[in-house]
C-alpha cells in the first residue's frame, strides 16, 4: 500500500489537522493510499532530542530524523505542514509546559556549568530555530499562486492600504560593515576538510569549526557584522525617527537566524534603551536578563533584582518610551512593542504586511503610523526600499489586476545562509578568523573586534545545478520571463553566476527570457510587470527565497498561506510544503478563548492535490490522479462559494471549511467519468452530506463562543484537540462509512 507521510507540528496548523487528517485519511483510502503521521513539533523534537535519558515511558522517536532519511529516497512524499522556528522564549516555555506534564527534562541554560549542563544546552540548541527545515528540503523550491486562488483574489479582491506620495516611511540598511559589504566566497577546486580558526592579538589559535566536508563545486563564504559598526548604525535609526516622528521597528529573522539575528536584536533593544543598559546592564547580566530574549524576558525576570534596582530598571524603560521615539506595537491593547519577543516580528511576514497596510505599523494607541523598518543587513533589504519607493510614487498594488511572481529558489542540502548555523560565533575578541583547508591554506580571512558576528555557509554544486534546471523548466513550462537574483557586486553572487551562466547551457533556453539581475533591479523589474498585469518567475536563493514567497503573496492574495509550494526532491520523490504560520499564534488564543479556529487549511487542500499527483505519476496509481484532480476542483469551489474561514466565533471556522471541501470533494468524485466504481461508491456519501448540510454547520458552528480546554499550547491533549476540533457526531458517521 502507497503512503504519503503527514507532519504533525505546532499551533493552528497541529489543531486543524485534528478536523481534516480523518476526512483525507477517508478520501485517501479508496486509492489505497495510506496517510501516516510523523511529529516533528517543537515539543516532539525536543522529547526527541532527549530520548537516551528520559525515562522509558516518556521517550518518543526522532521523527525529523526519519524523515531527513526518507527525503533523501524515491518513496518519499511527504506533506510537510508550518512549524515553530523556535526563538529562545518559546523555546524555554515549550520546556516549561512539558516539564509541568511530568517529562523529565532539566532546565535550558543560558550559561551552563558542568559537562551534564552543558550537555542539555547542546541538546536544546539542536531543537531551536530552523531546525526543521534544513534537514527535509533536499530539493529546490517552486512556489506559485494556484490559478484558482489567483482568479478568487483578482475576483474578491482584499483590502490594500492608500499609498501618499510624502509618506515619510523607510527601510534603513548599513550598508558597510554588515553580512553582505564584509562577505568572501570561493569555489572549491577539489573535495577537501575545511576547518575554521581564531588567532588572537596575542598569538594564540583557537579552533571554532573542523571537520567541515566540502565537495568540489561547492560555493563556500566567510563573512561578519561589526558590532561597533551596528551599534553606531542603530544609535542613528533611534535618532532619525524621533527626528521625523515616526515609528521605530525593526525586522530581522531571529529564528531561522538562530545565532545572528537575536544577537542583532539584543543590539537592537540596547541601542533603544541605552540609558538603561549605561546604568543597568551589568546588574542585568548579572541576573540572567538577556537583551537577546528581548525586552518582554527582562520585565519578566525583574524578580530576580533587588527591589530598588528593579523599581530602576522600570523607570529607565518608561523614559526611554518618554524620550525616544514611539515604538511599532505588535498588540497595543496588551502594550506589546516590536521589541519584547524577537520572534513575534519576522521580516519576510511584517514588511510585506507594513507595505500593504500604506507603509503603516501600529502606535501604542492603535493608530497607523509611517514607519522607519530597519532591517541592519544590506544583502537584501534593498527590495524591500524599492516597493516603498514604488508604491509612493505610483500608490497601492491592485489585486484584480495585478500580475504574479512566483518562485524557484535555491535551498536544497542547507544551501546559502540558512545552513550557517553551526559555523557561527560572536567573538571574544579581536583577532583574525580564516577558513583553511586540509593542506592548511587560508581560503577567507576576516580581522574582527569583540562582539562581531562571524558566519561562514556552503552552497553545494549539485543544488545549483537543479536549480538552474527547474527555473528552465517553469519558464518553459508557463512561458513566464524567469530572473536569477543575483548582484555580481556581491562575492557570492559572482561565484553563483559563473555557474548559472555555465548551466543554462546545458537545456534548451531557446525562446525563453532569462534574466541575471541584482535584487534591487530584478525588484522593479518584476513590480513594474505586476502593475502591468504581467507574471515574472523570481529565481533565488534560500532568504530571497523566504522573502519573496511572503512578499508577492501577501500583495497578490493577501498571505503567503495560499501559495503552491511543491519541492521536488534532489533524488526523486516530493516534498510538499503548506504556507505560513506567522498568524497561528493569534488563532490558538481565539480558540480556546472562543472556541473558533479562523485558520485557513487551503495550502493543505493544495499540498494534499500535488501529493495525490505525485503518487499517482510516480506508482502509476490512476485513481489517486482522481482524486487530484476533483480535489483541485472541489478547492475552486470552496472558493467560489465564500466557504473559508470567516474571523468571529459563530461563522463559519476552520472545521466548517472541512465540512465543505468532503461536500465539494465527495459531488467532484461522483461525477467524475474517469473511474465509475469509485463514483458509485462516493455518490451515496455526496448525497447524505449535502443532505445533511444544515445539521452538520449548525453543529459545528453551535459549539463557539464559549471556551476550551486543550491543555497545553505546545504539548496539548491530543484526545482534547479531537474532541473540540470534531465536534459533529453527524459529519463523522458519514465519513466513516467511505470505502470502496
Amino acid at each position: 500500500m502507497s503512503k504519503i507521510i503527514y507532519t504533525l507540528t505546532d499551533e493552528a496548523p497541529m489543531l486543524a489537522t485534528a478536523s481534516l487528517l480523518p476526512i483525507v485519511r477517508a478520501y485517501a483510502g479508496t486509492a489505497g493510499v495510506e496517510i501516516e503521521t510523523r511529529d516533528i513539533s517543537l515539543a516532539g523534537r525536543i522529547l526527541a532530542a532527549f530520548k537516551d535519558v528520559l525515562p522509558e515511558d516518556q521517550r518518543v522517536d526522532d521523527a525529523l530524523a526519519e524523515l531527513g532519511e526518507l527525503v533523501k529516497t524515491p518513496e518519499a512524499n511527504v506533506i510537510k505542514l508550518p512549524n515553530i522556528s523556535a526563538s529562545v522564549p518559546q523555546l524555554r516555555a515549550a520546556v516549561k509546559e512539558l516539564q509541568a506534564d511530568g517529562y523529565a527534562l532539566p532546565d535550558y541554560l543560558d550559561d551552563p556549568q558542568t559537562d551534564e549542563e552543558k550537555d542539555a544546552r547542546k541538546r536544546y540548541d539542536s531543537v531551536k530555530g530552523s531546525a526543521v527545515n534544513p534537514v527535509l528540503r533536499e530539493g529546490n523550491s517552486d512556489r506559485r499562486a494556484p490559478k484558482a486562488v489567483k482568479n478568487y483574489a483578482k475576483k474578491f479582491p482584499h483590502s490594500m492600504g492608500a499609498w501618499s506620495a510624502d509618506s515619510k516611511t523607510a527601510v534603513a540598511t548599513m550598508g558597510a560593515d554588515d553580512f553582505r559589504a564584509n562577505e568572501k566566497s570561493v569555489t572549491m577546486p577539489a573535495d577537501d576538510t575545511l576547518s575554521i580558526e581564531f588567532t588572537g592579538a596575542d598569538g594564540s589559535v583557537e579552533v571554532l569549526k573542523e571537520g567541515l566536508k566540502v565537495l568540489e563545486g561547492e560555493v563556500v563564504d566567510g563573512t561578519f557584522m561589526s558590532a561597533k559598526a551596528l551599534d553606531a548604525f542603530l544609535a542613528e535609526q533611534v535618532a532619525r525617527a524621533k527626528e521625523e516622528g515616526i515609528l521605530f521597528s525593526a525586522h530581522l529573522k531571529a529564528t531561522m537566524m538562530k545565532v545572528s539575528d537575536p544577537v542583532i536584536f539584543g543590539h537592537v533593544v540596547k541601542a533603544y534603551f541605552a540609558d538603561l543598559f549605561a546604568q543597568y546592564g551589568d546588574q542585568l547580566a548579572a541576573a540572567g536578563l538577556d537583551p537577546n530574549n528581548g525586552l518582554a524576558a527582562i520585565e519578566g525576570g525583574l524578580d530576580k533584582l533587588d527591589a530598588e534596582t528593579a523599581e530602576g530598571v522600570r523607570k529607565a524603560i518608561a523614559e526611554a518610551y518618554e524620550n525616544g521615539p514611539d515604538v511599532a506595537m505588535v498588540n497595543s491593547d496588551k502594550g506589546i512593542t516590536n521589541l519584547h519577543v524577537p520572534s513575534d516580528v519576522i521580516v519576510d511576514a511584517s514588511m510585506p504586511a507594513m507595505i500593504r497596510t500604506s507603509g503603516h505599523m501600529w502606535d501604542k494607541d492603535g493608530a497607523e503610523r509611517d514607519t522607519l523598518a530597519v532591517l541592519p543587513d544590506s544583502s537584501y533589504a534593498g527590495i524591500y526600499q524599492a516597493v516603498v519607493e514604488d508604491c509612493k510614487a505610483n500608490g497601492a498594488f491592485d489585486p484584480t489586476t495585478m500580475g504574479t511572481v512566483p518562485n524557484v529558489g535555491l535551498m536544497a542540502q542547507k544551501a546559502e545562509e540558512y545552513g550557517s548555523h553551526d559555523k557561527t560565533f560572536v567573538m571574544d575578541a579581536a583577532g583574525t578568523v580564516a577558513v583553511k583547508n586540509a593542506a592548511g591554506e587560508t581560503l577567507t580571512s576576516h580581522e574582527v573586534g569583540e562582539g562581531d558576528i562571524w558566519r561562514a555557509c556552503q552552497t553545494k554544486d549539485v543544488a545549483v545545478r537543479d536549480w538552474v534546471k527547474l527555473a528552465v523548466t517553469r519558464a518553459r513550462a508557463s512561458q513566464t520571463p524567469a530572473v536569477f537574483w543575483l548582484d555580481e557586486s556581491r562575492a557570492h553572487d559572482r561565484e553563483l553566476i559563473t555557474k548559472v551562466e555555465e548551466y543554462l547551457k546545458d537545456h534548451d533556453t531557446e525562446g525563453l527570457d532569462i534574466r541575471i539581475m541584482s535584487p534591487v533591479e530584478a525588484t522593479k523589474f518584476s513590480i513594474e510587470r505586476i502593475r502591468r498585469g504581467e507574471d515574472t518567475i523570481s529565481v533565488t536563493g534560500n532568504v530571497l527565497r523566504d522573502y519573496n514567497t511572503d512578499l508577492f503573496p501577501i500583495l497578490e492574495l493577501g498571505t503567503s498561506a495560499k501559495m503552491l509550494s511543491v519541492v521536488p526532491l534532489l533524488n526523486g520523490g516530493g516534498l510538499f510544503e503548506t504556507g505560513a504560520g506567522g498568524s497561528a499564534p493569534k488563532h490558538v488564543q481565539q480558540l480556546v478563548e472562543e472556541n473558533h479556529l479562523r485558520w485557513d487549511s487551503l495550502g493543505e487542500f493544495l499540498a494534499l492535490a500535488v501529493s495525490f499527483e505525485h503518487e499517482a505519476t510516480t506508482n502509476g496509481n490512476a485513481r489517486a490522479q482522481v482524486l487530484a484532480d476533483t480535489l483541485d476542483a472541489a478547492t475552486g469551489t470552496l472558493l467560489i462559494e465564500g466557504k473559508s474561514p470567516e474571523r468571529k466565533a459563530g461563522q463559519l471556522d476552520n472545521r466548517g471549511s472541512h465540512f465543505y471541501l468532503a461536500l465539494y470533494w465527495a459531488q467532484e468524485l461522483a461525477k467524475q467519468t474517469e473511474d465509475q466504481a469509485l463514483a458509485d461508491a462516493v455518490t451515496p456519501i455526496a448525497e447524505e452530506l449535502a443532505a445533511n448540510e444544515e445539521k452538520i454547520v449548525s453543529e459545528l458552528n453551535g459549539v463557539q463562543g464559549k471556551p476550551v480546554d486543550i491543555e497545553g499550547y505546545y504539548a496539548p491533549s491530543m484526545d482534547k484537540v479531537v474532541d473540540v476540533m470534531r465536534p459533529s457526531a453527524t459529519l463523522n458517521a458519514i465519513m466513516d462509512k467511505l470505502s470502496v
